[in-house]
């Protein structure tokens, strides 16, 4: 049997009918070194509360599924060594196993959809890899997009994909993708891009008006929230566009393919860029966190009007 728990802060909030947010748990364990990641994540936890929220980061601690942990859980899994990166195909596996995992886009929202979270926050989404044409690498997340009814807040794919297919993927699959704010379809690390956003909404209400419709409509799937990086906080695109294009090159001509693929890609990108990679990703998640609070809360106040 499956097991889900969730966290004491995480059964009040959704017993009294308050916001909560789920948070995804591979930045932890994959996207930064100990105690930064558990200081980022700690952080982040504090900006969703400071908005009015509940955070509920989920992860595979033992073979059972915890929407929310507790300090001492984030603390642990800060420090867990050879913890599993899991999607949809390899997160029952690892908690048959009773195993430890760390969960992407796509396992965090179908946690997030078992613990009755209707929105979450990450960094940026999975998508279309360069040259799938031909490898036929596609993130996962795309399709959990198109399935599974949970609103995420990124600030858009990583920039490291195919964008343009990334976003022909979203549509064949009927994923409504909101640019927050502006016309531009933001490119993770960078706050613009040369594509235009299919739609756009300017604020929170209007995108949590625009979930729940989904929902009454009994339309599958959820909805992608494209949330740019603070001004302040972005490297521009035409400063990365050459970094990306070595990473990429040597990934190819080291042979890293499949699960490996990403990683690789945005640890050289830390290094080329000296570590200002990270620092905008950080500012990102964060900004992202805020803005998937103030959804859910306008949520929470629809709910308690119908």
């Amino acid at each position: 049997m499956m097991t889900l728990t969730r966290s004491p802060e995480v059964i009040e909030a959704l017993k009294n009918g308050t916001p909560v947010v789920a948070l995804e748990s591979t930045i932890i364990t994959h996207g930064m070194p100990y105690p930064q990641n558990l200081e980022v994540a700690r952080q982040v936890e504090a900006d969703i509360r400071a908005a009015g929220a509940t955070p509920a980061t989920i992860a595979v601690i033992n073979g059972t599924l915890h929407a929310g942990l507790t300090d001492q859980q984030l603390e642990d899994l800060a420090q867990a060594k050879n913890v599993a990166k899991v999607s949809r195909a390899d997160m029952p596996v690892i908690m048959a196993k009773g195993g430890m995992g760390a969960t992407t886009v796509a396992a965090t929202m179908i946690a997030a959809n078992l613990a009755d979270i209707d929105v979450f926050a990450t960094g940026g989404i999975g998508g279309v890899h360069k040259g799938a044409e031909t490898s036929f690498d596609i993130s996962a997340d795309l399709l959990e997009l198109a399935a599974t009814p949970v609103t995420v807040v990124a600030a858009g794919a990583k920039a490291i994909l195919d964008i343009p297919k990334t976003l022909e993927v979203l549509e064949t699959h009927g994923v409504p993708v909101i640019a927050y704010g502006q016309d531009s379809f933001p490119a993770f690390w960078s706050a613009t891009s040369d594509l235009t956003a299919p739609l756009r909404m300017d604020t929170a209400a209007e995108m949590a008006r625009a979930a729940l419709m989904r929902q009454a409509m009994n339309l599958p799937g959820g909805q992608l929230i494209a949330n740019p990086i603070p001004a302040e906080s972005e490297i521009a695109a035409d400063v990365l566009a050459p970094v990306i294009a070595l990473a990429t090159a040597e990934a190819d001509a080291q042979g890293v393919t499949g699960k490996g693929v990403t990683p690789f890609l945005l640890q050289r990108i830390f290094e080329l860029t000296e570590g200002k990679s990270l620092v905008a990703n950080i500012a990102l998640v964060r900004n992202n966190a805020r803005l998937a609070a103030e959804i859910a809360k306008e949520m929470c106040i629809l709910r308690a009007k119908a």
